[in-house]
């Protein structure tokens, strides 16, 4: 990505203007022919392919946007296991792209993966829309674990388990198959793919705005089984538009004999199993004529014992070796973005719980869901792209020389340090509504409408799609990009998987806060009496969090080495 285009007119002249009609170097058509440059991929290709990613997270989002209320209202649960629960499916849904990516890399491709995992997609939400029409009794039940009618309850959490797997198999090989569309061997296709990223993220908020906005409404006031029916439509959309660009498509990536995953692995047990060799007799690729065209990298130097010969010659390639030191460059860096993971799942769990006890009237008597403040993060996002896109990135590109104005790391950072201010006023704003809440009497009516309007939340919904247009974006490419070719949509399904894993911490931070701040009759800070409770300490210990979080990823980052020589 960072090979400028800033030679001299003349190499750009040599290299673009024969491109019109070139073949494009390592990339076939859907039937695996050499494709033309002027007749396939770039943005012809991008467009189709945003546009099912849009459809796709339209109908995601309409599911997770609201599903603490149904979990709460419908089926019953208490506040935390709701949230609890929440958080654990977000997890879920975010670790098993991993699965996904694997399966593309290793049998199907990502193509096929693409539309095994949409089709699977559209029978978990038809399913789920269906558990919701089942008859259930919730009623007459205050703070149940669970429903009487426990067929619904588990038709609706395999539905919804099943769009776990579905969007596992769908989000990295999208995205991953997207940015395949541009080769990073010509200027031209090169600066398009730094900016497919941003338009990228573009779109896939644009549909979670308008489903949030959309189906909320509906899921609160018309019906749920009608709510969550929409996105299955939506999704058998969306998989027609993909096929329909199917002749368009480059395919870059082949499927490998052995997985990613049995590769570098086969690299950490072999160096294990070696580690106390003294040998130096290295096994060293070299081409027909003696020559050697690659030697290991000196970085991780204790890998390189898997290049050690045994009786049958050697277990592994330095290409191997290197994809296990590229994994493992990473962890430093995916580790320290779990803070920031774990800060973003709040905004739909409890920014929505939130939302729920204050004054939500537009008029005097249009009342919109909770939930539909989510649809803000979208905006912003949508709002802040274009600016950081053709404002921000050429105003520091002036600066830095670089194509893509700051690094991919420092992008990632500048977002994480904006986490930590938004959690800071997410707790001032709870304070905020805390303290009319005890002014008008309501901490013990836990369903009266606090005096104090939703629009108090406005900014920490903001300040969560800022720092989105940072993190995420900046995660999505540096993970895409810091990987071997071959391995891009398991480097995308680890950007996925600390998100993930956030949810999980969350979760589990919860369930300790819910434990040690509560019991013997004194409601905790996360309370189903949210009146009651202080969900306001609980973020400023998640700000402390992540605040540590970001020493850490600032010393990770400036001591990582970019694959292609781009430092922090």
């Amino acid at each position: 990505m960072d090979n400028t285009a800033s030679s001299s007119s003349t190499h750009l002249t040599e290299v673009e203007t024969p491109l019109i009609d070139s073949y494009v170097n390592g990339a076939v058509d859907y039937k695996g022919r050499e494709v033309l440059r002027s007749k396939s991929g770039f943005w012809r290709s991008a467009y189709f392919i945003i546009s099912v990613e849009v459809a796709e997270r339209f109908a995601y989002y309409g599911v997770s946007s609201n599903l603490i209320t149904y979990l709460t209202g419908s089926l019953g649960l208490s506040t935390a296991t709701a949230a609890e629960n929440v958080n654990a499916w977000t997890g879920t849904a975010s670790l098993l792209p991993l699965v996904g990516a694997f399966i593309a890399d290793a049998f199907l491709g990502r193509y096929l993966t693409i539309i095994f995992a949409s089709l699977l997609y559209i029978l978990a939400l038809g399913l789920l829309a269906l558990s919701t029409l089942l008859p259930y009794d919730c009623e007459n039940v205050v703070g149940a674990s669970s429903c009487s009618s426990h067929v619904q309850v588990t038709m609706f959490f395999v539905s919804l388990y099943l769009v776990a797997f579905a969007q596992g198999g769908h989000k990295p090989c999208v995205q991953a198959f997207g940015a395949d569309q541009f080769d990073a061997n010509d200027p031209a296709e090169c600066r398009a793919k730094s900016s497919f990223f941003n338009w990228w993220y573009f779109g896939l908020c644009a549909g979670p705005t308008v489903g949030i906005f959309v189906l909320t409404y509906i899921q609160d006031n018309l019906s749920w089984g009608l709510g969550f029916g929409i996105p299955c439509i939506v999704m058998g959309l969306a998989l027609l538009i993909f096929l329909l660009g199917t002749m368009t498509y480059r395919f870059a990536e082949k499927v490998e004999d052995k997985s990613a995953f049995v590769r570098i692995g086969q690299v950490f047990v072999e160096a294990a199993r070696n580690l106390r060799s003294t040998r130096s007799d290295m096994f060293v690729e070299k081409d027909a004529y003696g020559v050697l065209p690659r030697q290991p990298s000196q970085q991780f130097r204790f890998l390189n014992k898997a290049l050690l010969s045994n009786e049958s010659g050697p277990v592994c390639s330095v290409n191997e070796v290197e994809e296990a030191k590229a994994g493992l460059r990473l962890a430093p860096i995916w580790a320290s973005c779990l803070a920031y993971a774990t800060v973003f799942s709040q905004t739909s769990t409890l920014f929505t719980k939130q939302g729920a006890t204050m004054d939500r009237l537009i008029g005097s008597s249009f009342e919109i869901p909770a939930a539909t403040l989510q649809s803000f993060i979208g905006l912003s996002i949508i709002t802040l792209i274009p600016i950081y896109d053709t404002i921000l990135v050429p105003l520091a590109r002036t600066i830095t020389k670089k194509p893509s104005g700051i690094t991919m790391l420092q992008r990632i950072g500048t977002g994480i340090f904006i986490s930590i201010i938004l959690m800071v006023v997410s707790a001032l704003v709870e304070t905020k509504r805390l303290k009319t809440a005890r002014e008008y009497g309501l901490l013990d009516d836990p369903v009266a409408t606090v005096p104090i309007k939703i629009w108090w939340l406005l900014p920490q919904y903001v300040l969560a799609g800022a720092s989105e247009v940072f993190t995420v974006v900046g995660m999505q490419e540096f993970f895409y990009d810091q990987v071997p070719s071959e391995l891009r949509s398991v480097g995308l399904a680890l950007y996925l998987s600390a998100m993930g894993i956030g949810n999980f911490l969350s979760s589990f931070l919860i369930s300790i806060v819910e434990k040690t701040t509560g019991g013997n009759g004194e409601d905790g800070w996360i309370s189903d009496n949210i009146n009651r409770g202080h969900v306001d300490y609980f973020y400023y210990l998640l700000a402390g969090i992540s605040a540590v979080a970001f020493v850490m990823y600032v010393y990770a980052a400036k001591c990582y080495v970019y694959n292609q020589g781009r430092g922090f």
